[in-house]
Formats: C-alpha cells, sequence, structure tokens
C-alpha cells in the first residue's frame, strides 16, 4: 500500500468513526441536545476532525442521515424489485417501519425534519432525501401501471404520496408515544396491504383452486 492510499484509508477510516460516534450520541441525547464534543470523545478523535471533515454540527448530522438513508433506499429498491404482488411488498414495508422506528433511523429524519422547519440549508438536504423515496415509489407504482396493474386514475406520482405520506406522520405519532390503544396506526397501514391484495384478485394458487 503507497502513501496516498494509506493516507486515503485513515481519512476514510476516521470519518467513519465519527459517523458512527455521531449516530450513537445522536440516538443518545437527541438533536437539540448533541454536542460534537461528545461526539469527538465517542469517536476517539480531535474536536479539530469533525470541522476539517464535516464542517458544522449541521452537516455532520445531516451526513449521518444521509448514510442511514442510502442504505434504506438500497434495501427498498431490492424489496420493491423482487417478482412478488404488491400487496406483499407493502407488508415488506410494514415490517421495515418497526426495523427503521427500533434502528433509530426514524428519530434522527424526524429530527432533521423539525429541524429544517427553521433552518432553510436543513431543510433542503432532507426534501432531497425524501425525493429519493418519491422517486423509488412513483417507479414502482409506473411499472404496476406497464403490467396492466389499474392506478385508478392516479398519476404514479400521486401514488408515490400517497404510499409515502401516511408512513412519516405514522413514525411521527409513534415517536410521540401514540400507541395502537389510542390510534391503531400500524394495523391500519397494514390493512392497506389487504386492500391491495383484494384489488390485485386471487393469487394464482387461489386461482387455478
Amino acid at each position: 500500500m503507497t502513501r496516498a492510499e494509506r493516507r486515503d484509508r485513515a481519512t476514510s477510516d476516521t470519518r467513519a468513526s465519527i459517523l458512527a460516534a455521531a449516530r450513537e450520541r445522536l440516538l443518545a441525547d437527541g438533536y437539540a441536545n448533541l454536542s460534537t464534543r461528545a461526539v469527538a470523545d465517542a469517536a476517539e478523535v480531535p474536536l479539530s476532525q469533525i470541522h476539517y471533515h464535516f464542517g458544522s454540527k449541521h452537516q455532520l448530522i445531516l451526513a449521518v442521515l444521509a448514510a442511514e438513508n442510502e442504505r434504506l433506499l438500497e434495501r427498498q429498491r431490492t424489496m420493491f424489485d423482487a417478482p412478488e404482488p404488491l400487496w406483499v411488498r407493502w407488508e415488506h414495508a410494514c415490517d421495515f417501519l418497526e426495523t427503521d422506528v427500533a434502528s433509530g433511523y426514524v428519530r434522527i429524519l424526524q429530527e432533521m425534519i423539525a429541524a429544517g422547519w427553521s433552518d432553510p440549508v436543513v431543510a433542503e438536504s432532507v426534501r432531497g432525501m425524501l425525493g429519493g423515496w418519491h422517486r423509488l415509489l412513483a417507479d414502482v407504482a409506473r411499472r404496476e401501471q406497464e403490467q396492466g396493474g389499474d392506478l385508478f386514475g392516479f398519476t404514479p406520482d400521486e401514488v408515490a404520496s400517497l404510499m409515502a405520506t401516511p408512513f412519516l406522520g405514522a413514525e411521527e405519532l409513534i415517536l410521540l408515544g401514540v400507541t395502537e390503544d389510542t390510534q391503531p396506526i400500524k394495523s391500519a397501514l397494514r390493512k392497506v396491504g389487504v386492500l391491495l391484495r383484494q384489488i390485485s384478485g386471487p393469487v394464482p394458487d387461489q386461482a387455478a383452486g
């Protein structure tokens, strides 16, 4: 390994350590209480390294969110590309909601959405990340339409909005502490899959019977 390669490797390792530490502290402390000093201590790097690699607290948190977002977008692409009925893939999406709340991704996303209300730079970045989800879902709806699926007058972009917005609202209420006893959010989302199954008709083995 050359000196330049070692330097690049060290830079990459330091950046990854900072991102991991920032994610850990963000989940523990929340956005408002997050301290770059605490992140530096957790990553075992000088505070100057955070400013060198990320510039500011906002940019550090957005980098954490962007890394999580891209990882989950790739997971979702793989799931929606699977040769399964749409209602089955919807059920998988509901399963992922549980996973993403537990992982802390949902909290980070919602914290940055709230921060974006008063910070145009954060808002622009978060809109870009959410736009990735919209484009993914619009492509799913477009493929369904091209394969003969009926969108009932909705455009693929409108279907994407109808698919994504309930999940964002559900995440917000779950983080707020709303339970299924008071508002059956998760069960309602899962029943959308039941509707999709009814709309798509019987699965092949049922039809054959």
